[in-house]
Order: C-alpha cells, then structure tokens, then sequence
C-alpha cells in the first residue's frame, strides 16, 4: 500500500501521540522531524526509527525536504500562522494543531495564501475523524431525538491546584512562560480547550441550516482572568439563529470533562467523551433510553491520519465532511476571536 510521507514541526507531548499513530497507521509513514531541542530530536529518532538525514533542528529545512509530502504543525499556538503559511508557500500540504491561528485575522491570511493552490490544508480537530461522530451524524438525520433545538458541550481539567495529603489541594504556582498561561503564546483556555465546543457546535447546527458569519452571536460570556491576563474558566452561548442555541464552557479551573449533549424535540443524545471517543452514545427519547455501544479500540490520532493520507494520495486536496473544512475554520475561529475580546 502506498504511504504519504509525514514531517513533524515541534515535537511536544501531542507530537509524541501523533507519532503513535502515525505508526498504526497503513497508508501513513513518520519520515522526518523537526526541534530546536536536540534531546527531543534523539528520542524520536530513537523511539520512531528516524533516518539521521531527516532529523532537522530548524523548521526552515523539515519544510525544504522534498521527500516530505504533508507537514503536521504541533508548535505553540502562536507560531501557527507564521509557520502554516510558510509551508503553503513552499508548496507543502499542512495540517496544523488547533487553534488554526491566533485570530480571525490571521485565519482569512491563511486562505489567502491558499487561493489557486492545489494543496491540502486541515485543522487537527481529531475526533471529528471518529466513527463516534458519524454515529451522532446518522441518528440526527434519521430524526431519532426529532428537530435539534439546542446543545450544551464543554471541556476543561483543573491545572491550577495539586493534591496534597489528606485530600488538601494546593494551589499550583504559575508559569508566566507556559504556554497555558502565556498571552503571547496564545495562552487561556478559551483558544486552548474552548475551541472543541465552539467546532462541535459548529457541525451540529450545519445538519439544520448553512452556517452564515452575519447570523452568530455570542452571548452570555463569563470569563475569569488570572494574574498573566488568561482565561482560566470561562462560558457563553452561541445563537446560530432564532431556533438553535450551544451552551460552551472551557476551564483551566474546574474538571469539567468532555460532555455533550444535544437535545431535539422529541429526545437527545449524550456523549460521555466527546473529543477521545466515547464507548457509547446514550440516546433518551420520551419513553426509552438506549445506550449505543461503538468500537473504540483504535488510536483516535490513526482516523485523522489514514483519512488524510487517502485524501492526498488521491489527489483530493480538501477535507471530506465531517472533518473541519477551512471555512469550518475560519468560522470557529471568528468565535473564538469574540468569545476572547467580549
């Protein structure tokens, strides 16, 4: 089977799951590396096989190599643009962690640079690759929770204290340079967790109607802010119209988990992990409840890579729904801007 060659731009901890799956995957292959950080280079060259010729300790050479078919940017959220828009400029295909960028501004700077190219580009939203959401897809359209009416999702984990003995928690001390807490590195929970919720609630509503930038709202916004200028807990609600409404909430405060749930007319769905893959699907209608059981035993990083790996070996350069299209992107990440700056 044909294999598309994969570079790595920054090899944090989701690089490291990212590799994983690289290697379960069939039509997929880890060729090359990217870091400023040599020690991280050996690991991976060690740990994934790695040819010494295809470890690269600056991102200028990983996006020269003309071996490379498709560059996966895990950098801070930060160099995302700058980095994004240089591959598409040297002709490689990208796929970039989410956030796509910083902001809206930066997000329509990346279309541009794709216009009359024949290049992929996608945004690591992974779980939108899982059998899980075309489970959800199915049941909405055959009309099994009736008419959507509205949808409540959220994500967050508690990083700001630490157990201690005796169940006492204590307060964390901040890192003004982590780049959870850094401003700068496009830090805060909103941009870092908030963005699954806000693409969720995207893909939902575009099963009722066509998505139009004019007709979003966001309302309700609560944040709370800690002393390097971030978003640590936050919520709002997004009004795609008068008929259909999300409920969105990110914290860096509180465990929230990964739940959704999405309610209809006549019933609705629950979904215990919405972004890793669920077990199963519970669906409560009037009278019944039903719980869905799903296959979950493959790594949810392999979905993403192995559908776009089939995309671009068949010279299909865009994101077959439900994967987040670019304008899916632009979208989510106009949200995102105004949920920050309200």
């Amino acid at each position: 089977m044909e294999k598309l060659n994969w570079g790595i731009m920054g090899l944090g901890n989701i690089a490291q799951k990212f590799s994983e799956a690289i290697t379960k995957s069939q039509n997929a292959k880890l060729l090359a590396v990217s870091s400023k950080n040599l020690e991280k280079l050996k690991n991976f060259k060690d740990r994934f096989n790695i040819e010494e010729k295809f470890l690269f300790n600056n991102y200028e050479n990983l996006i020269n190599c003309k071996d490379i078919d498709i560059i996966y940017i895990a950098l801070p959220n930060s160099f995302h643009h700058y980095w994004a828009k240089q591959s598409i400029l040297n002709k490689k295909n990208v796929l970039v962690e989410k956030p796509i960028t910083l902001n809206f501004k930066e997000a329509q700077d990346i279309e541009k640079s794709l216009l009359n190219k024949d290049l992929f580009f996608g945004e690591a939203f992974m779980y939108r690759h899982h059998p899980q959401i075309n489970l959800i897809i199915k049941m909405i359209k055959n009309n099994e929770i009736g008419n959507l009416k509205s949808m409540e999702s959220s994500f967050g984990f508690n990083i700001l204290t630490k157990k201690k003995f005796f169940l006492f928690n204590k307060k964390r001390k901040i890192d003004k340079n982590n780049r959870f807490f850094n401003k700068k590195l496009g830090g805060g929970c909103i941009l870092d967790l908030g963005c699954y919720p806000t693409s969720f609630s995207l893909l939902i509503q575009s099963l009722i109607m066509k998505s139009n930038l004019e007709k979003i709202k966001i309302l309700n916004v609560v944040k709370e802010i800690n002393e390097t200028g971030v978003e640590v807990d936050a919520k709002a609600e997004i009004s795609f119209n008068e008929t259909f409404k999300s409920k969105v909430k990110a914290s860096f405060k509180n465990n929230l988990g990964n739940k959704s749930t999405i309610y209809g007319e006549t019933g609705k769905l629950i979904i215990d992990n919405t972004w890793f893959g669920s077990n199963n699907i519970i669906k409560i209608n009037k009278n019944s409840s039903n719980i869905i059981d799903l296959d979950n035993e493959k790594n949810i990083y392999s979905y993403q890579i192995e559908n776009i790996s089939k995309n671009i070996i068949s010279n299909n350069f865009k994101s077959e729904f439900p994967a987040m299209s670019l304008q899916e992107s632009l979208l989510n990440m106009k949200i995102l801007d105004d949920w920050v700056k309200l």
